[in-house]
Formats: structure tokens, C-alpha cells, sequence
């Protein structure tokens, strides 16, 4: 039957990909290319726009006929996308006026630093939910607007578009008919109210942005328009948008208050269902719009832990200590311990809870009968104990007990892993079955947009899911706690002038 099927696009920081799913939330075939990055100077972080929509393209194409589906095939579409990440094009020619600012770019930590001095955290915090920091949008297009010849004349002139990625995508899908964005994304750029989620106008003239360049802001899961003739799904209509942490958030099932989930990437990533309303951190967690449908928002709060998966990269190409993930997994689990030692990733400061942009790495602890094995141990223990202190926060923030803690991502492929976090956290850890919770996220986002699917469709069956229970004694746990706060606060400062 025609219209049977979900195609997820999934946009990433270093690569984009696609998944054909049917209506049970079965993958049936995917495809995925990466693309450049561009340093054009230190904490620049740049993107060629074509790259981002040109490997989506493809990889589309290529997923639909590896599933061999046709156009006709596909019922709808849903994107997820890298957040925060900035762009700006003309709107009569769809031609970029300059190469996008990635997230992690920070040229605008001086304009940063300027508003708080000037007092305007607090009136950011309060609207936005979010830190006045160079990591969210708001700053990048006042940026481009000031720095792109004539751009600040051609958006007065209502000639400018600016987007982040699930925009700039949707903006090419539909032939440029629709320029639109959705409540999780709109949510990152420190120009939305968090509670009426609706542009604000007063962060606006904080950050000289003009209306006239802003997307429409939509429901997550809701009908954007059609894919416009000769692209891949040509005639479906994409019908969610959503950020890639909150698409893991909808494709991991929590979707009640006080159900999270953990993505091990470079860093780690952990969301808090937090219900209908956003939620104050009292420990600099972001509040953030999750999703919205049918008119009713859900809030998440979000935290974020810079050194998961890069710890393991750093022991591995830096230290030359192993040479893969599966050979540090093997020496971590081959010791009951790190023997006394504890490693501390602080390698570009600690995040929430902390928040120390001052803080570096530290291995501390040692003796001579410290080994390789010991540090592999140490630095999966570092991932865990880091994710133990982010969910203590979120849990104080939110005034909710965590029956469990979801988790995806590479390295949630790690047994050992696994083990630790279930023991350091005292509760179980569940990885699902399909890791690719992102893009299965904005299929049933997709489907539910479309009204092929209802909520939780995807979320009956868990078979297949990996549960690790804790076993590690109470008293045990809390003075491993104790122990490695006590190497947390050697790193603390470290790098203060």
C-alpha cells in the first residue's frame, strides 16, 4: 500500500542521515554521509549550508532506494537537527549570505560577556529559560548582521531569512514556500519566551534583531508543507521538526513528567521530562521546550556534561593508551576498580552542575600500583560519576525521583559502562534496542504529525532493550561519591588568571 512509510532525516554536527521506518517503528533501511568542518580561526566553528542540505538530499535518495520505496511510499517526513546552529540567506534566491555558525563556535563570547556585565542575564534567564552564552543563536545572527556587507540594509528590506537547521532544510524541501521552525528549536536561540513560546520582542531589541527575519514558529508535530517536485519523497509532507536532543528524548519513550534519558555522545547530553510547565534550575540547568502538539507543550530540562565519548577519543588518539573503544572496554572491566585513582575530564572546564569554565583535566589518586587497565576503568567511572551529579541537580530542580535512566548514543554500547552507571546512580539503566533514538524520534514525531501513528506508538514494544540493574552496596556508592568529589574539586580553578 502507498503512504506506508516514515522517512527521518537526522542532521548532525559532523554528518547527516536518514532512516526509512514503517508504521511499527521498524527500520528498514538508512544511509549517512559526513561532511567538512571549517576552523576558519580559533573557536570558529563554520558550516557550508549546501553541505548540510546537499548530504541530506542524498542520503534521502539513497535510504529510499536501498528500502526500494518509491515516492508515493512515503507517508511523511520528520527532521531532526544539530540546535543553536545559525544561518542566513536571501530570501529571493535560497543563496546563503555567508557559511553557518556551528553551535559550538564561540566568536560572540565577547558580546557575551558585554550584555552580562550590562545586566541582561537575568532577563534572559527568566524569558528564555537559557544562559546568555555564545553556544545559543541569538548572538551568531546579530553577529552576521553586523559583519555580512549590507545584511542589516537587505533585512530591513524584509530580503534575509535566517533559520536553524531544521529550517534551512525545510526551506529547501519545500522549494522555499515555507519558512518555518518549531518550538524545541526556536526554544535554543535566546529569542523565544519560554512561556508563551512566542518570539519576544523586548530579547529582540537586546540582541538588534530585526522581526522581519525571523521563521514562523509551529507546533513540533504538524503539517510544514510538501516536499516540492523532483526531490526524494517529492508530494509527502513533512510534518514534524525537532531538535536532535529532544527527538532523543520523544524516540527514547519519556514522554511523562520525571522520565529522562542520557545521550553518550562527545559529550553527554541528559533531558528531564519536566511536563507542562518550565521549570527554574536553581543549579544553571537550561530549561528548553521539548516538543509541542496539538496546541500543548512539553518542557524539558537540560544539562549537559562536555567529556562522555571524548574522554575514551582522548585516551585513545591523544595518550595512545588503547586502540579502540572495545580494547578499553575489555581493560576497564578486567580490574574491580581504578585502584585508587580518578580521572577528571575537564578538558575545556566542567558544565552543569559546575559550571567552571576555569576547571581542567586531572588524574589524581595514583600510586606506583596504578595500571593502564586502572585508568581505562577511571575514565568510564569519570562519564558516569559526571552523569550521577548532573541527575542529583536535575532531580532537585524538578522535585522528582528518576525511576530509571534511559541511554543511547555510542557509547552506551559499552557493558561496562553500563554497570558503572547503574551502580554510581543506584538506579537501572535501560538502553533500548534501536540506538538511533534521534531519527526514530522525529518518524513517530513525523507520524503522529501526519495521524498515521498515536502517541507512544513506537514505545509498546521493548523488547530486545538492555537493563542493567545496580548492584553496588549504599554505603559503597556514597563514598565513591565522596571520593570523586574530592578529585572534582582538585580540577576546580585550575586555570583561573
Amino acid at each position: 500500500m502507498p503512504r506506508r512509510h516514515l522517512l527521518a532525516l537526522d542532521q548532525g554536527t559532523t554528518s547527516s542521515r536518514a532512516i526509512v521506518y514503517d508504521l511499527a517503528g521498524r527500520a528498514l533501511a538508512s544511509a549517512g554521509r559526513e561532511f567538512p568542518q571549517h576552523y576558519p580561526r580559533p573557536g570558529w566553528v563554520e558550516h557550508d549550508p549546501t553541505d548540510l542540505w546537499n548530504t541530506t538530499r542524498a542520503c534521502a535518495a539513497e535510504a529510499l532506494a536501498r528500502a526500494g520505496l518509491n515516492d508515493t511510499d512515503v507517508a511523511c517526513i520528520g527532521i531532526a537537527n544539530q540546535r543553536e546552529t545559525t544561518l542566513l540567506w536571501d530570501r529571493r534566491t535560497g543563496v546563503p549570505v555567508h557559511p553557518a555558525l556551528v553551535w559550538q563556535d564561540r566568536r560572540t563570547a565577547d558580546r557575551c560577556e558585554h550584555l552580562r556585565a550590562a545586566g541582561a542575564e537575568t532577563l534572559v534567564t527568566a524569558r528564555t529559560g537559557l544562559r546568555l552564552d555564545p553556544y545559543f543563536s541569538a548572538t551568531k545572527l546579530a553577529w552576521l548582521l553586523d559583519h555580512v556587507p549590507g545584511a542589516r540594509a537587505a533585512a530591513g528590506a524584509g530580503h534575509l531569512a535566517f533559520g536553524t537547521v531544521d529550517t534551512w532544510l525545510l526551506w529547501h524541501l519545500t522549494a522555499g514556500r515555507v519558512h518555518a521552525t518549531d518550538v524545541s528549536n526556536a526554544s535554543r536561540t535566546l529569542l523565544l519566551d519560554l512561556h508563551t513560546l512566542t518570539w519576544d520582542e523586548e530579547l529582540l531589541r537586546l540582541f538588534h534583531i530585526p522581526a522581519s527575519v525571523l521563521p514562523e514558529v509551529r507546533d513540533t508535530a504538524v503539517s510544514f508543507g510538501e516536499v516540492a517536485p523532483g526531490l526524494p519523497g517529492a508530494g509527502a509532507p513533512v510534518t514534524a521538526l525537532v531538535g536532535d536532543q529532544q527527538a532523543a528524548l520523544f524516540g527514547q519513550g519519556c514522554l511523562a513528567p520525571g522520565t529522562a534519558k542520557a545521550t553518550y555522545g562527545t559529550g553527554c547530553f541528559l533531558l528531564l521530562n519536566t511536563g507542562a510547565a518550565p521549570v527554574v534550575s536553581r543549579h544553571h540547568l537550561l530549561a528548553t521546550a521539548a516538543w509541542r502538539f496539538g496546541g500543548r507543550a512539553t518542557y524539558a530540562l537540560e544539562g549537559a556534561v562536555f567529556a562522555a565519548g571524548a574522554v575514551v577519543q582522548w585516551l585513545r588518539d591523544e595518550l595512545k593508551l588503547v586502540a579502540s573503544a572495545a580494547e578499553l572496554d575489555a581493560l576497564a572491566a578486567s580490574v574491580p576498580d581504578a585502584g585508587g585513582a580518578w580521572l577528571v575530564p575537564a578538558f575545556a572546564g566542567l558544565g552543569a552542575p559546575h559550571w567552571d569554565p576555569h576547571a581542567r583535566g586531572a588524574l589524581v589518586g595514583l600510586t606506583r600500583g596504578v595500571n593502564r587497565a586502572h585508568v581505562c576503568h577511571a575514565a568510564l567511572e569519570s562519564i558516569a560519576m559526571q552523569t550521577v551529579d548532573l541527575l542529583a541537580a536535575m532531580e532537585q530542580d524538578a522535585g522528582l525521583v528518576l525511576p530509571e535512566l534511559r541511554v543511547d548514543g555510542g557509547a552506551s554500547r559499552s557493558a561496562p559502562l553500563l554497570r558503572l552507571q547503574a551502580d554510581r546512580l543506584g538506579r537501572p539503566v535501560v538502553r533500548p534496542r534501536d540506538p538511533e533514538t534521534t531519527a526514530l524520534g522525529a518518524a513517530a514525531l513525523a507520524g503522529l504529525g501526519a495521524g498515521v501513528i498515536g502517541p507512544g506508538a513506537f514505545d509498546a514494544d521493548r523488547s530486545g532493550e538492555v537493563r542493567v540493574q545496580p548492584a553496588l552496596d549504599p554505603a559503597l556508592r556514597a563514598a565513591r561519591h565522596a571520593e570523586w568529589t574530592r578529585a572534582v574539586a582538585r580540577a576546580r580553578d585550575w586555570a583561573r588568571p
